[in-house]
């Protein structure tokens, strides 16, 4: 057997440039490869002219299908209901568990999170509030072929289906026209409307034009290829969007209590998603730190995808001795990342120093894993960085805010002073008049 060791970049946080080594590290390069970005123009330039005729031409291309009509590309719903039904009872079970959970977390999430809007009135007798609606109608991109997630399906269309929006469209590709049975179940037991066997850019470009056959969407949500993320942020205006997300990031927080072994594979739970994805510890415990290295060489060979994972930590991973648990907090709010493992004793003591991370997961028991399946909350989280200024998806993602203004007679006298003399400074004088007029 080959030898699948690797020497995996040791930092250590007390050296000269430690932060520069750092940065280094972290440093990815998001934007968008200059061919890429104008074939995704190109292509929605295209369905924005032509609708349905554009988006059958450019599936029947890339995904090798002789389609007649883009029609024929949608799937009814009984054919999701089948794919749910034919499920090996084991899978379906736990499917559905997923399902539940997922949903269970956002419907607590809508209660908690001021879903229900709000109205006050004032001593004058104005009323001033805020009302919360959801989408009217929501694309859910999900990618075919190889990389098919049914968990995507649930944690993209269940928080909008909770938040209350009345049709959700779901677009997956199938290469040569191979379906994924466990991805048209998730659609069933996640509450999707309509599927259509569509993806790539086309795919974007319908759900943010519409198209004869496809309507249009209010936002686009869910993972794709370079394509889909270019096309993605075109369309961002016409449409809104969740994000535009990186590789896939995990930072383990370690006192060096934890089973030297169970570490290992959490660094590998996201080096095997590709080779750009980045995997990170922190520990105070050089001794520790020499244990995960020798699970990780041992661990590594066992390892179906053990070249994405060797290549993974070769580029983007690292172990790094930091001087306490402390630092290592530091350290974390400044990469800001996807994943954050507190594998210590009483890690709460040590999230409530975290400020930045799109989901924590606490203790030795909580794998990163289990957030990425059947846990509940969102597992489509900010990545590179972002964490420092956005949220995990959510059925706050799925609804909107109108602000509510019912001013009194009375009031309209108090505020239409304020409003005039502020209209006035500004030079526009009709708002001043407006704000006058009602004023005794």
């Amino acid at each position: 057997m080959p030898d699948l060791s690797i020497p995996i970049r040791r930092l250590d946080s007390a050296k000269a440039g430690f932060r520069e080594l750092l940065a280094s590290v972290l440093a990815f390069d998001a934007s968008d490869d200059e061919a890429i970005d104008r074939a995704a123009a190109n292509i929605l330039g295209d369905v924005k002219a032509r609708g349905d005729a554009a988006v059958l031409e450019y599936t029947n291309r890339f995904d090798g299908l002789s389609a007649r009509t883009l029609g024929e590309l949608e799937l009814p719903q009984a054919e999701l209901q089948a794919a749910l039904a034919q499920l090996d009872p084991a899978r379906r079970t736990a499917l559905q568990a997923a399902a539940d959970r997922v949903r269970s977390y956002h419907q607590r999430q809508r209660s908690e999170c001021g879903s229900d809007g709000f109205l006050y009135t004032e001593a004058d007798g104005t009323v001033l509030g805020q009302k919360v609606t959801p989408l009217d109608r929501v694309g859910i991109y999900v990618p075919g072929g190889k990389a098919a997630y049914p968990s995507s399906v649930l944690m993209n269309a269940i928080p909008a289906h909770v938040a209350g929006v009345q049709q959700i469209i779901m677009v997956v590709p199938t290469p040569h026209g191979v379906k994924n049975p466990l991805v048209l179940a998730a659609a069933a037991l996640a509450g999707v409307n309509r599927v259509f066997t569509i993806g790539g850019a086309q795919a974007v470009g319908a759900l943010a034009f519409g198209t004869q056959t496809v309507p249009a969407v209010d936002k686009i949500v869910g993972p794709g290829n370079a394509y889909v993320a270019a096309a993605k942020r075109r369309v961002f205006g016409t449409v809104g969007i969740d994000m535009i997300a990186g590789p896939s990031e995990i930072l383990v927080i370690c006192d060096g209590s934890t089973d030297p072994d169970w570490i290992a594979m959490d660094l590998f739970s996201q080096a095997e998603h590709d080779e750009l994805a980045q995997s990170i510890l922190l520990c105070p415990d050089a001794s520790y730190i020499d244990k995960v290295q020798a699970s990780i060489d041992r661990l590594l060979p066992t390892m179906p995808r053990a070249d994405v994972i060797r290549t993974s930590l070769l580029d983007r991973g690292a172990l790094v001795l930091v001087r306490d648990l402390d630092e290592a907090c530091e350290i974390a709010n400044f990469i800001a990342p996807e994943h954050l493992e507190i594998s210590t004793r009483d890690p709460r003591h040590w999230a409530d120093k975290i400020r930045h991370a799109g989901a924590m997961f606490l203790g030795r028991f909580s794998s990163e894993s289990l957030g990425d399946y059947c846990a509940g909350p969102n597992h489509v989280l900010p990545t590179s960085r972002t964490a420092r200024f956005s949220s995990p998806l959510g059925v706050y993602d799925f609804q909107k805010r109108s602000s509510i203004i019912e001013v009194s007679e009375a009031g309209a006298q108090a505020l239409g002073r304020i409003a005039s003399e502020l209209a006035l400074g500004e030079g526009l004088q009709a708002h001043a008049r407006s704000a006058e007029l009602r004023m005794k």
